[in-house]
């Protein structure tokens, strides 16, 4: 099984655009026979895993959780599209700060997720979309269901106040669960190949 930064095809360009920063190798990766130096990220929309590459041939003034746009710092010829990574491709640094910073993109894009849990359908006669969330069963999904029906969710706290779960942490465990292994349904990841589909549920859905 490939491994999705194995892909030799890909985009001109990114399908994100902005990433936030999870590891910078000022070595580059000697393995490879890549010596400038490489950063891993991850995209604040798709949540794709990408890798760049320093066309200065010095370690580019980022630390891990520093929000890059790609736009500016590709065309600016400071940075170069290396290629999709897949979760076993991190590093050890990469994957420890991946949980903060799919906290600071769920975070900050709190209607988008807001918008999830108000939306949400059934996916067959015995299963619930909802339920694909950890920490979300049966007793659970009738509580979100019934509150919603009398008003729409407005926040993360009004979800906190009336249903007594942490959205937040629940789409965060969703998120990392869907980068670190193959998923029947993708929610909200969006893997560029692989065996996965080409858009996630949530997109196909139109709840983005």
């Amino acid at each position: 099984m490939h491994s999705r930064g194995d892909y030799p095809k890909r985009p001109f360009k990114p399908l994100e655009e902005e990433v936030i920063v999870l590891d910078v190798l000022p070595y580059g990766d000697p393995i490879r026979g890549i010596r400038s130096p490489l950063i891993q990220t991850i995209g604040v929309s798709r949540f794709l895993l990408i890798e760049l590459r320093s066309l200065i041939h010095q370690a580019p003034s980022l630390k891990p959780l520093d929000l890059v746009s790609l736009s500016s710092s590709l065309d600016g010829k400071i940075l170069a599209f290396g290629r999709y990574l897949a979760y076993e491709d991190l590093t050890a640094t990469a994957k420890s700060t991946l949980p903060d910073a799919i906290a600071l993109i769920v975070k900050s894009q709190e209607k988008r997720f807001v918008n999830f849990f108000n939306n949400a359908q059934p996916l067959s006669k015995k299963a619930h979309t909802l339920e694909l969330l950890k920490g979300i069963g049966k007793k659970t999904l009738w509580t979100i269901l019934d509150e919603r029906r009398k008003k729409p969710f407005e926040s993360y706290e009004d979800i906190k106040k009336r249903v007594d779960i942490d959205p937040v942490k629940l789409i965060v465990e969703r998120i990392l669960d869907e980068l670190r292994s193959p998923q029947t349904i993708y929610l909200f990841v969006n893997p560029p190949y692989g065996p996965s589909p080409k858009r996630s549920f949530e997109e196909r859905r139109g709840w983005g």
